[in-house]
């Protein structure tokens, strides 16, 4: 069976009761486990979204009401650190790590960046993203490294994704806008799925452009649970 996550990341805006609305609804679909990201002012005060952005970190400040809230739904839940420090406030409410494609790169060039190091040093499963095939890479066999396929556009085309190359990795982190494209990186047969997801396409969520709504993702789960 495919592991599948729900990138819920950045399309939640800081709001608690919409958070809960979004895990029950992942948890109802059959996905696995739903996941954020961590960052700080400085990694985002060029965007110009910045504080919405910030709203929909996970911080010191709110680690544990996210944590609450996933138990009560049932899910997991586990996030993107974008700095070292993230990690160490992440690690007693969290089973694994996920290193964005941006990192992803340095980490398959055997660049071991500081936030790897911290990461990796937690003894637990490190999800990584890398459009490069990671077969050089001195981690590439480790037991608790996974890797995923991603193509680090915001959409990508479904013609920019190479299926052919998912038999170097784990699974897929998918930024293509139609569902074709998780779709067929079910049928070739992955491990781990990760999608971006929203609660209404019609609203302005930073990430609308590369995620699915409810019913698009209850179409996808019906490959990957048949």
């Amino acid at each position: 069976m495919v592991f599948i996550v729900g990138e819920i990341g950045i399309n939640w805006d800081g709001d608690f009761d919409l958070v809960k609305q979004m895990m029950y609804k992942l948890k109802l679909f059959g996905l696995n486990a739903v996941k954020f990201q961590a960052f700080t002012f400085e990694t985002v005060k060029n965007h110009p979204e910045s504080t919405r952005l910030m709203n929909s970190s996970i911080t010191k400040e709110n680690v544990e009401k996210i944590d609450n809230i996933a138990k009560e739904v049932g899910i997991e839940w586990f996030c993107t650190p974008m700095y070292p420090e993230a990690v160490d406030f992440l690690d007693r409410f969290v089973s694994r790590y996920k290193i964005r494609e941006f990192d992803g790169k340095q980490i398959v060039q055997n660049n071991k960046t500081d936030l790897f190091q911290t990461t990796y040093k937690k003894n637990k499963d490190v999800i990584i993203s890398s459009r490069i095939v990671p077969t050089s890479c001195s981690f590439y066999d480790d037991p608790h490294i996974k890797w995923l396929y991603c193509i680090p556009n915001y959409p990508c085309s479904f013609d920019e994704i190479d299926f052919s190359l998912l038999k170097y990795f784990d699974g897929f982190s998918n930024h293509c806008n139609l569902i074709e494209a998780p779709i067929r990186a079910i049928q070739e047969g992955i491990e781990i799925l990760e999608i971006h997801v929203t609660s209404d396409k019609t609203k302005d969520f930073i990430d609308n452009n590369v995620s699915f709504d409810y019913d698009q993702i209850k179409e996808i789960m019906k490959i990957a649970k048949s």
